[in-house]
C-alpha cells in the first residue's frame, strides 16, 4: 500500500516489479469435441486458426450428405479472430483409433527408420501407386507423405521433407524441413532427436486418467514421430572417413507414403442445430469422459476459459457435473457450459441453471447463428462457441477483471443473429435466473449482456469479472509463493515475499480491478506453533472493483426560469 507523508515534503517512491516470478506462457482457452483429425484425447496447444487447421483439420464430408464444420472448428476460428492467443485441444472420437506408419529404406534396400503420423484415422493412409505426375491417388489436404533428398554417404547426412498428401513432384506442399539429418545417435542431428520420438496414450492409473509418455526425444515435428531407427551409425566416421560398415545404411533418396491408420467419422452425424442427445456430431456423451477427466490435472494442462459445446446440462449433466467439479478444485478457470439444445425455452433453461450452484461455471442463452468459415454456410452454433472469443476480446482491449458483456466488450461481431430475440421481460427473468442473455440491439448488434456466474448466493463472486479477477491473482501470487517454498521461515523470506505480491496488487488497483487490498505476513500470524508445524501463513484482503450494472437515469422536468440547484 501506498505510504503516507507525516509531515510536509515530497516522497519519492521507486517501485520495481520486474522481480516477480515470471509467468509462464498461459493457455487463454481450452476446447474438448471432435475435430476432422488430430491425436486421439491428446491435449494439443495451437497458436492461429491456421495452426488449428494444420493439425486439426477444418471440414468433415460426409458421403452422400455434404460438407459439415464441427462446433470445435468453429470455435477456434472465433476465438483467434477476436484475439485469442493459445487454444487447448482435445479430440474427441467414437471407436478405436490408430496412426498411420511408413518404413524409409536405406541404401542397401532394408529399413532404415519408420515414421509415425501423430494424427491417428483411416484418413492418414496415403498409401497409393502416384500417377505420372507424382500425385497420390489416396492423398488428401487432411494426409501426409515424405520424401528423402540429397542423401549423402560422404557425411552420413541427408533432408527429409514431409509433405501434404494432395500435392505432386512438379507442386510441392512441404509442410515441415529436417536438413542435414543424421542415423548417428550420437549426432545432434540424429533422426529420432530431430524430430521426436513421444508417443502420448490416455492411460488410468489408479482410478486417475492420465497421459503417458514413452520415448526418448519430445516431439519437434507437428506431423510425425520417429517409430523405430534400425539401422543406427554410432560414430559414423572411422579415422576421419565414413565407416565401410555404415555407408549403406543411410536412408536412400526416393518418397513414400503412409498406411495402416484405423478409425473413421460417422456416417450418420448430426451437425449443428440437428444434434441430438445421442447423436452430438456423430458422438455419444460417454466418448468425452476420459478427455474430461484428463484436465482436471492443474499442473499439467493450464487454461482459463474451458468449453464442450455440443453436450448441454439438460441431456448430459452426469458428465458435465464431473467436469464442473474438476473445475471447481482446480479453481484457476471458468467454464462455460451450455444448458438446453437448440429448441430449449428460455424457461426451461432458467430451470436448469437453478440445480447448479458455482462461480466457475457461467451460462448463455439463446443458441446463435453465424458463418461457418469453411463451409460459406449459415448455420446456428450453441453459446458457448462464440464466447470464448468474446473473453479473448475482453482481455485483448482491457483487463480479465473487465466485465466481458456489453456494448463496448461483449460484441459478437460475427454473429449473425441469436435463435430467439428476447423481449426485455424474458432478459430479466434470465439475469435472475443466472442466465446471461444474447440480445440483439437496433445498430449494436448482436451483444452479450450480461456478467453472472451461476453461483446462487449473492456475493461478488457471482460475476464473471470478479471470479476471473480472482482467477488471475491466484495464478500470479501462487506463482510467487512457489519460489519461497523450502525457504527459511523468517522475516526475511516474508519481506520477499511481501516485496513481490504488494507492487503486483498495487499494478491491479491501478488497473482498476481493486478497490483496495491488504497483505499480512507478520508474527501476528506466523507465531512459535504455526513455524513449529513447517507453515507460513499469509492473509490477503481484496476489495473487487464492481461493474455498474443497472443505470437509473432521472430526468427532471422543470418551469421555465427555474434554477438548477
Amino acid at each position: 500500500m501506498a505510504e503516507i507523508l507525516l509531515s510536509p515534503g515530497v516522497l519519492s517512491r521507486e517501485i520495481d516489479a520486474s522481480f516477480i516470478a515470471e509467468q509462464p506462457p498461459q493457455i487463454g482457452a481450452a476446447i474438448i469435441g471432435p475435430t476432422v483429425k488430430g491425436p486421439v484425447g491428446i491435449p494439443v496447444t495451437v497458436t492461429s486458426y491456421t495452426d488449428y487447421v494444420n493439425r486439426f483439420g477444418e471440414t468433415e464430408v460426409i458421403p452422400n450428405s455434404g460438407s459439415y464444420s464441427y462446433f470445435t472448428s468453429i470455435a477456434a476460428y472465433n476465438y483467434f479472430q477476436n484475439g485469442g492467443q493459445t487454444l487447448l485441444v482435445t479430440r474427441v472420437v467414437s471407436g478405436t483409433y490408430s496412426p498411420a506408419s511408413s518404413s524409409i529404406t536405406n541404401i542397401a534396400t532394408n529399413p532404415a527408420f519408420s515414421l509415425v503420423t501423430i494424427s491417428e484415422g483411416a484418413m492418414q493412409n496415403s498409401f497409393s501407386t502416384p500417377t505420372s505426375t507424382g500425385a497420390l491417388p489416396s492423398g488428401s489436404a487432411n494426409n501426409i507423405r515424405w520424401e528423402i533428398v540429397s542423401s549423402k554417404t560422404s557425411s552420413g547426412t541427408f533432408n527429409l521433407y514431409i509433405r501434404r498428401g494432395d500435392d505432386d513432384n512438379k507442386n510441392k506442399a512441404i509442410l515441415e524441413t529436417y536438413t542435414g539429418l543424421s542415423m548417428d545417435p550420437l549426432d545432434d542431428n540424429y533422426v529420432a532427436r530431430r524430430i521426436g520420438d513421444y508417443q502420448f496414450t490416455q492411460e488410468n492409473i489408479d482410478g486417475e486418467d492420465t497421459l503417458q509418455i514413452t520415448g526418448t526425444y519430445p516431439n519437434k515435428s507437428r506431423y510425425v514421430r520417429i517409430g523405430q531407427v534400425f539401422t543406427p551409425t554410432p560414430q559414423y566416421f572411422l579415422g576421419g572417413v565414413p565407416n565401410p560398415s555404415y555407408i549403406n545404411l543411410i536412408p536412400a533418396n526416393g518418397s513414400g507414403s503412409f498406411n495402416g491408420g484405423t478409425g473413421a467419422s460417422s456416417t450418420t452425424a448430426k451437425f449443428y442445430d440437428q444434434i441430438e442427445s445421442t447423436n452430438i456430431q456423430g458422438l455419444q456423451a460417454a466418448n468425452y469422459t476420459s478427455s474430461i477427466n484428463l484436465l482436471k490435472s492443474a499442473n499439467d494442462f493450464q487454461f482459463n476459459t474451458l468449453i464442450i459445446p455440443g453436450l448441454n446440462y439438460a441431456d448430459h449433466d452426469t458428465e458435465l457435473d464431473t467436469i464442473i467439479t474438476n473445475t471447481q478444485e482446480r479453481g484457476d478457470n471458468i467454464l462455460v457450459i451450455d444448458l438446453g439444445n437448440y429448441s430449449s425455452s428460455a424457461s426451461e433453461v432458467i430451470n436448469t441453471a437453478a440445480s447448479i450452484d458455482s462461480s466457475y461455471v457461467a451460462a448463455y442463452y439463446p443458441w446463435v447463428q453465424t458463418l461457418d468459415p469453411a463451409t460459406n454456410q449459415y448455420v446456428f452454433v450453441p453459446a458457448s462457441t462464440m464466447i470464448p472469443g468474446v473473453y479473448a476480446f475482453n482481455d485483448r482491449v482491457a483487463e480479465p477483471w473487465f466485465a466481458p458483456a456489453g456494448i463496448n466488450r461483449g460484441g459478437l461481431s460475427s454473429v449473425i443473429r441469436a435463435a430467439s430475440k428476447l423481449s426485455q421481460g424474458i432478459r430479466d427473468d434470465l439475469y435472475v435466473g443466472k442466465v446471461n442473455p444474447i440480445s440483439t440491439f437496433p445498430g449494436q448488434g448482436v451483444v452479450v449482456y450480461g456478467q453472472k456466474t451461476l453461483q446462487t448466493k449473492a456475493s461478488a463472486l457471482d460475476r464473471i469479472n470478479v471470479r476471473r479477477l480472482m482467477i488471475a491473482l491466484k495464478r500470479t501470487i501462487g506463482q510467487i509463493a512457489n519460489t519461497i517454498v523450502f525457504q527459511p521461515n523468517n522475516a526475511s523470506t516474508r519481506n520477499s515475499f511481501l516485496a513481490q505480491v504488494n507492487p503486483y496488487l498495487e499494478s491491479v488497483q491501478q488497473r482498476q480491478g481493486l478497490y483496495a487490498f491488504k497483505v499480512v505476513m507478520d508474527d501476528s500470524i506466523n507465531n512459535a506453533a504455526v513455524i513449529d508445524r513447517n507453515e507460513l501463513v499469509g492473509q490477503i484482503y481484496l476489495q473487487p472493483t464492481k461493474t455498474a450494472e443497472f443505470i437509473y437515469l432521472n430526468f427532471t422536468i422543470t418551469p421555465t426560469g427555474a434554477t438548477f440547484e
